[in-house]
């Protein structure tokens, strides 16, 4: 799961407020509340961020899969060699 909690950071080292982002930036409250609630946005979004706080992408959002993320995505790849091992097989036979 992608979250924010490197942004909040950042803009506090920054001095820089949700404000200053909405008011003198044009940043959408919208932008910030997604933000806030570790829901997507796009990179036309995370391009800008980063040149208004002169940072890194990382120093904006982090990847932390979850339990279940990494349960689901086990499956899918124990499916996906399952599926290359029968489609190896039938190759095989005469």
């Amino acid at each position: 799961m992608i979250n924010y909690d490197p942004f909040w950071t950042t803009l506090q080292k920054r001095n820089i407020t949700k404000y200053q982002l909405i008011y003198h930036w044009g940043l959408s409250s919208n932008t910030l509340r997604r933000m806030s609630h570790n829901e997507p946005i796009s990179t036309t979004t995370l391009n800008e961020l980063c040149l208004i706080l002169d940072c890194m992408v990382s120093d904006i959002l982090q990847f932390v899969a979850s339990d279940d993320e990494i349960t689901d995505i086990s499956i899918r790849k124990e499916e996906i060699n399952n599926r290359r091992k029968r489609r190896k097989t039938a190759c095989t036979k005469p």
